[in-house]
């Protein structure tokens, strides 16, 4: 079996720069992600080197000032390459139990704030948020109770019976007529 030297080596295209570094060929990552990504190397190295990752007091509150300033501006970059690891551990747990489901389905959210606004309409100690209450009640889908609702009918003609119906109405048009009179009419100078 005879191999060609050329199948060895992949093609290369010409003019195409390379990354200046290894940031640079990153993709950009959000906020969270970066958190999550730094978070699992963090983990990684630690279960390498068999050092465990325990942050003090300082560290807990230096991510608990980068959390509060996260959700201030979430449009602004951190650099997260300047806190130590423990801090950026103590962050990634905290994003991380910010972003979970609370409920599995949106029927189950839905059913908890029916549930309630009925225990409001039922216990409120003022007529103003018992009237509150049950116009929220009166809003949520399936209840419906002021929705105003609109029907429209579609009927689906053939062609010929939509020309016949058209036709008749400008037949209609074309015979009604107003009566004009001319005259002629002076005016005067006094």
């Amino acid at each position: 079996m005879v191999y060609k030297l050329s199948m060895y080596f992949p093609e290369i295209e010409e003019n195409v720069p390379l990354p200046a570094n290894a940031t640079e060929a990153l993709p950009e990552l959000s906020a969270t992600e970066e958190i999550d990504m730094r978070a699992r190397t963090i983990k990684f190295l630690s279960d390498l080197t068999g050092t465990p990752i325990i942050p003090d007091a300082a560290d807990q509150r230096t991510a608990e000032i980068v959390a509060r300033e996260m959700l201030s501006d979430p449009a602004a970059r951190h650099d997260f390459s300047a806190y130590p690891n423990e801090t950026m551990a103590f962050l990634a747990g905290m994003v991380a139990q910010s972003n979970v489901k609370i409920v599995d389905e949106l029927s189950d959210l839905k059913m908890y704030v029916v549930n309630k606004l009925i225990y409001e309409v039922e216990h409120a100690p003022d007529s103003k948020t018992r009237i509150t209450a049950l116009a929220k009640l009166g809003e949520v889908d399936g209840v419906d109770a002021f929705k105003k609702r609109t029907e429209m009918t579609v009927q689906i003609k053939p062609l010929a019976e939509v020309e016949k119906e058209l036709l008749e109405t400008l037949n209609v048009i074309e015979t009604r007529f107003i009566e004009v009179r001319q005259q002629e009419i002076t005016q005067y100078d006094e």
